[in-house]
């Protein structure tokens, strides 16, 4: 049996090899710039709002002092405390350790699902709503837009945790799905802190 490989097979295994890292590395630039251009947006955002509560007079609703801080902060503790446990999952993945890092994906999830009970639980007992003056709008628009993108990242880490069953998609070599994941929950986490800053610290 000849088991030779002839040069034009060598040299395109090595150009299959190549498209192939192109491919990953054009994926991740691609997240990123879908990333930046989401920056974008929650800026225009973050100025809007501090453009509207310099210039009006009467910023808080009538008959709200202000927001409680307390419940928000034990909200942030959580879903900043989970960047740190998906970054834990992706420790466990490099090292192949496929139980662990599903358990840190699923807890990283339960924390971000945590978070949006908390958050619906603050706005039920909210004395405004979303059409009650220009805090109101613009509380209820910041907030909801950045919960929206707390239950994508939810979203997102359930199905690369159903996807880690199948082999070879969540391996130390090939889990773009993660990072790309794990970058966008990293995000979430960053543009909340600004948020928590603008709206509850910042009264």
């Amino acid at each position: 049996m000849d088991t030779s490989v002839t040069p034009e097979q060598l040299q395109s295994s090595a150009e299959h090899d190549h498209k192939d890292s192109e491919h990953a590395d054009n994926r991740m630039f691609g997240f990123i710039v879908f990333l930046l251009s989401e920056s974008m947006v929650f800026l225009g955002f973050f100025g809007g709002y501090i453009a509207l509560k310099l210039t009006t007079a009467d910023w808080l609703p009538p008959g709200v002092n202000g927001l409680d801080i307390f419940k928000p902060a034990i909200n942030t503790a959580v879903l900043v405390s989970s960047s740190f446990v998906i970054y834990f999952g992706e420790l466990a993945l490099e090292r192949n350790k496929l139980n662990v890092f599903r358990f840190f994906l699923l807890a990283t999830a339960a924390m971000g699902t945590y978070f949006l009970v908390g958050q619906a639980i603050e706005w039920n007992g909210l004395s405004f709503g979303l059409t009650t003056g220009l805090f109101g709008g613009t509380f209820y628009l910041l907030t909801g837009f950045h919960g929206l993108h707390v239950f994508v990242g939810i979203l997102l880490q359930l199905g690369v945790l159903i996807r880690s069953f199948t082999p070879k998609h969540a391996t130390p070599e090939n889990h773009y799905g993660f990072a790309a994941t794990s970058l966008f929950w990293h995000f979430v986490d960053v543009i909340w802190i600004v948020l928590f800053s603008l709206i509850y610290l910042w009264q």
